[in-house]
């Protein structure tokens, strides 16, 4: 697969009550067309801030960041970004926020015809005149990805969206953004602090050090989909990326593994 995603050298720096705090230290990283990518690490480490790097609603102090070689450096309608909150409008019904996503350019005709295959994807048919204080909390983070994908980006930037849903609705889910990329085949980058989401999910699994953050290791996923998070395989995939984690600490890692 060609390459879709290029991360070069990336550093960034904050200006904190009058001094400078590195937060991200020399990160580098090249993401396949239609690879799912996880990143996880301590809160702190600068995943989030990463994110928003990628999508441009920040700069970088160095380094630079090209999705199909042209730089990424504003918000462009190639990346789309599904948030931990759903953020959606509450005076809009589902349709209407889905409908947001949709570059101004687009007619009447293509439109009302992305919102009604992006509600069927997320399974919301029932419910496209509802507002978002009639849905639960993981159908409006549904509507929230089908506002994101309706512009049809490349690159569907994910920054922790299951971490306010409950156990069950995290895995339903999760199961649900598998389904949406595997249907739509479109790049995706997770940030989630939980491990085992990161291995079900990724391709890659990528570990980030604690602030300043920097790229400590890349764990490949090589299991077949789709996969059982009570397998053997899993397991051992589990006590690698555990074991990069505890490291730092002075907790012995085969204490939690």
């Amino acid at each position: 697969m060609s390459g879709l995603l290029s991360i070069n050298h990336i550093k960034k720096n904050f200006i904190i009550d009058k001094k400078q705090v590195e937060v991200l230290s020399d990160i580098s990283l090249e993401v396949n067309k239609g690879e799912f990518i996880s990143i996880i690490g301590s809160s702190g480490c600068g995943k989030s801030t990463l994110l928003k790097l990628i999508i441009g609603l920040e700069s970088a102090t160095d380094g630079q960041i090209t999705l199909d070689g042209k730089p990424l450096v504003e918000p462009s309608e190639l990346c789309g970004m599904v948030f931990q909150e759903s953020r959606l409008f509450p005076w809009f019904n589902v349709e209407q926020n889905i409908d947001f996503g949709i570059p101004k350019s687009v007619g009447a005709a293509e439109r009302k015809k992305r919102i009604d295959e992006h509600i069927a994807l997320v399974g919301l048919t029932e419910f496209t005149k509802a507002r978002p204080n009639q849905l639960s909390g993981g159908m409006q983070q549904r509507v929230s990805i089908a506002r994101a994908l309706v512009g049809q980006p490349e690159l569907l930037l994910l920054d922790e969206p299951f971490g306010a849903l409950d156990a069950l609705t995290r895995i339903n889910m999760q199961q649900e953004i598998l389904r949406i990329w595997e249907a739509e085949k479109t790049t995706m980058v997770l940030v989630t602090h939980d491990i085992d989401e990161a291995i079900y999910l990724g391709d890659r699994v990528v570990v980030m050090s604690k602030r300043p953050g920097a790229i400590k290791k890349i764990i490949p996923v090589e299991l077949s989909r789709p996969r059982s998070r009570t397998s053997e395989n899993f397991a051992v995939i589990r006590q690698k990326v555990y074991r990069e984690f505890l490291e730092e600490s002075e907790i012995t890692p085969d204490y939690y593994i």
